[in-house]
C-alpha cells in the first residue's frame, strides 16, 4: 500500500508540472490514443465502475470521507517519497547514476514488444472506496 501511495504522490506532484501536462496534451490529441480510449470506455467493467464512482460522488459524506482517505495517502506517499529521496543521498549519486546505466542497457538488449501483443485494454483495478 506504502508503494501505492508513493505513486499517488509522485502523480499529485506531476500534474503540476508544466513540461509533463503538455506532453499528456499531445499524447490525448494523439489519434491511435483516441482509439485506445474510445475501446476502454467501451469496456462493460469500465462503464461499471464508472457508473458506481458517480454513484459515490452524489452522496457529500461519501465524497468528504474520499477525500480524506486520499489526502491521508497523498501524505504518506509524501513521505515515503521524501525518505526515499533522502536515502538515494545517503547513497549517493554515483550509484545511483551506475543503476541508471544498466537499465540503459537493459533496455537496449529487451527486444521492443509489438504493438499487436498489447493489451486492447487494459485492467481495471478494483477501487474500493467503501
Amino acid at each position: 500500500m506504502a508503494m501505492n501511495n508513493m505513486m499517488l504522490a509522485q502523480l499529485m506532484k506531476d500534474l503540476q508540472d508544466p513540461e509533463i501536462m503538455r506532453e499528456a496534451q499531445k499524447l490525448m490529441q494523439d489519434p491511435a490514443f483516441q482509439q485506445q480510449m474510445k475501446k476502454m470506455t467501451a469496456n462493460p467493467q469500465f462503464k461499471d465502475h464508472m457508473k458506481k464512482t458517480q454513484d459515490v460522488l452524489k452522496d457529500p459524506k461519501k465524497v468528504k470521507e474520499m477525500e480524506e482517505k486520499m489526502k491521508a495517502a497523498v501524505d504518506e506517499g509524501n513521505k515515503g517519497l521524501e525518505e526515499m529521496e533522502k536515502k538515494r543521498k545517503e547513497i549517493g549519486d554515483e550509484d545511483g547514476a551506475k543503476k541508471e546505466e544498466a537499465t540503459e542497457d537493459d533496455d537496449k538488449k529487451q527486444p521492443a514488444k509489438k504493438e499487436e501483443e498489447e493489451d486492447d485494454i487494459p485492467d481495471i483495478p478494483s477501487l474500493n472506496i467503501n
